[in-house]
């Protein structure tokens, strides 16, 4: 069982998430609008680079790596029942109580991770919220990533005040520029959702003026345009 090496696990997240992807203004409203159900291609690929990345040595860990090691293989086959249950048969565990049995330490952390993306994907979200909520990890990166579909879950269970929240904490968590426009065009969006048209106006602006070089930068000039308008009508 060869792991990833640091290098190339750097290199295949850096390839990730510096990918653009060119769509409609319509697209992009049911990216942002509908967001647990789409992007988890990213997430995927991201997590897969990130699963033998450098963790610490304990015992607890190394036997927790070991042990989700054929459930993130199905993970990234697709095969996501298998990869949240394993096959008890064959004594084969499956990410869910991977990141049960080991939840305190940073393998065990990951795997709640996976399993908060399969339960996401499955359209289960006060479960993927369960299990997103436990990951825990300095890696920038990966913890804005985790808070950003917690947001999602949110979304999809129609909490658009939790969804703001973890929309926020993500965006705010260690900004850059390749992730952070996509959080903050999210958190627009929830604010929308609510109709608070001065909040997502003015996280719409902040989009335009601080990361300028955005693929998000015009549907964001197209948003706040419609939120400034909107906020006109309603006073």
């Amino acid at each position: 069982m060869a792991e990833l090496t640091e290098k190339s696990a750097t290199q295949k997240a850096q390839t990730v998430v510096t990918t653009k992807v060119n769509m409609s203004a319509e697209e992009l409203i049911e990216k942002y609008k509908k967001p647990a159900l789409v992007g988890l291609a990213v997430v995927v690929a991201l997590v897969g680079a990130f699963t033998f990345y450098k963790y610490n040595q304990s015992e607890n860990n190394t036997a927790a790596q070991s042990e989700m090691y054929q459930a993130v293989f199905f993970f990234e086959q697709d095969s996501l029942e298998l990869a949240l249950k394993g096959i008890p048969a064959k004594e084969i565990k499956g990410l869910q109580e991977v990141a049960d049995e080991y939840s305190d330490t940073k393998a065990g952390k990951l795997a709640a991770f996976y399993t908060g993306v399969i339960y996401l994907k499955q359209g289960k979200f006060q479960e993927a919220i369960d299990y997103l909520d436990k990951f825990d990890t300095n890696e920038g990166i990966m913890q804005a990533r985790a808070w950003s579909l917690i947001g999602d879950a949110y979304t999809e269970l129609n909490d658009n005040d939790n969804a703001i929240s973890y929309y926020k904490k993500a965006s705010e968590y260690k900004e850059n520029e390749q992730l952070t426009p996509s959080y903050l065009m999210k958190l627009a969006l929830a604010y929308e959702l609510k109709s608070d048209w001065k909040e997502a106006a003015a996280t719409y602006d902040k989009v335009i003026t601080e990361y300028p070089k955005s693929q998000d930068v015009s549907d964001a000039k197209k948003y706040k345009a419609k939120a400034t308008a909107s906020l006109s009508a309603s006073e």
